[in-house]
């Protein structure tokens, strides 16, 4: 636990200079009842009580187990800056120990957490912008939308971390030139959706694909599943020009895919075309990897969240408390992903609560 308990160390404590409870013990049992299901203070408090042999191998709890009100207390007012920084500190070097690469494809999403309203504002829920190392499947950092403004959050995020020789992916709604430049100035480049409501780009990329020119296209059909099967056509064609008419900065090349999908025992329906922006010229057969990749987010980190951690469940709402509960849970889903057991991550998580030597296992990646 040396290692756990460096990065730790500089985590600012909110609580006066005689608290009772360490502030890692909390923060460990906290982890640990996360990897076993639990979700909120009352079940810290009895997964403690349950499993309080096995975690004295390891913690000190020299006053015993913490109740559901100090958890409750030190989760809600703990800084998640600094608890988000502290995440970043573990991931980094959880990965270098296991010899995990969070290079690649990085995608940014935001996703609203459904639960953590206050009483009467269930329209208006906690929203969290997260990145997401596609090809390390490994959740890099999470920030709150301010305001629930999902661009914002998506620059302060950005702006936390280091992305050299990345390549950031993001849907239409980040599709703008500061979030383009906060990109470049992170040392990473951008593949970015483009939609209509960026109107004039839209309709010079439009343009650009039904005049002639040297091009790079691809097809990959997907294997046939769900009763479905589905045939992308990529397209690549460099265009500096776009970019400095446009003021939008970085541009290199612009994508089109258009994919079509047929169900079993139906005709093909309709095909769809989608347009891109991106500022570093890739191949079309890269373009579809990497496209591909970013919706990696939505099926490997939040519906993991949502059907594996009950995120959109979980009743934590005050303060400061929704914000670390969810970092929390990308640091347990990291810790399980890193498992080598061959199960599902459901299965993980119930056979860490099952099994003392399962949990352990999983706490011992942290070392």
């Amino acid at each position: 636990m040396r290692k756990i308990r460096s990065i730790f160390s500089t985590l600012p404590d909110p609580r006066a200079p005689n608290a009772l409870h360490d502030l890692l013990d909390l923060i460990v049992i906290a982890l640990a009842t996360v990897l076993c299901g639990g979700q909120g203070a009352t079940d810290m408090e009895v997964f403690a009580s349950s499993k309080e042999k096995l975690l004295r191998q390891f913690l000190r709890l020299e006053h015993g187990i913490p109740s559901h009100d100090t958890f409750s207390r030190v989760f809600n007012a703990l800084d998640p800056g600094a608890f988000e920084q502290a995440f970043r500190s573990f991931m980094a070097a959880f990965a270098e120990a296991n010899g995990i690469k969070l290079t690649g494809v990085v995608a940014v999403d935001g996703k609203a957490v459904r639960g953590a309203y206050e009483r009467g504002r269930s329209a208006t829920p906690l929203h969290m912008v997260n990145v997401f190392a596609t090809e390390a499947r490994m959740a890099l950092a999470a920030c709150k939308a301010p305001g629930r403004n999902e661009a914002q959050g998506a620059l302060d995020v950005l702006q936390m971390l280091s992305l050299e020789g990345c390549i950031v992916t993001a849907d239409a709604l980040h599709c703008n030139r500061p979030f383009a430049k906060k990109v470049l100035e992170r040392g990473a480049h951008y593949v970015l959706a483009l939609k209509e409501n960026q109107s004039k780009l839209f309709a010079e990329v439009e343009r650009c694909f039904a005049r002639s020119g040297k091009r790079s296209v691809a097809q990959r059909r997907e294997p046939s599943t769900h009763d479905r099967c589905e045939s992308r056509r990529a397209t690549v064609m460099r265009n500096i020009s776009l970019g400095t008419t446009n003021r939008f900065p970085g541009v290199a090349a612009v994508a089109r895919i258009t994919s079509r999908r047929r169900l079993h025992g139906k005709p093909a329906g309709k095909p769809s075309v989608r347009y891109y922006l991106l500022s570093k010229y890739l191949p079309a057969r890269r373009l579809l990897q990497v496209v591909r990749g970013h919706w990696s987010i939505e099926n490997q980190l939040h519906w993991v969240l949502d059907v594996v951690f009950g995120e959109d469940a979980c009743r934590t709402r005050k303060n400061n408390g929704p914000e670390n509960f969810a970092i929390l849970r990308r640091a347990a889903i990291n810790l399980i992903r890193a498992h080598p057991a061959r199960i599902s991550m459901r299965q993980k998580v119930k056979r860490a609560g099952w099994e003392d030597e399962f949990l352990l296992s999983l706490i011992g990646h942290m070392r």
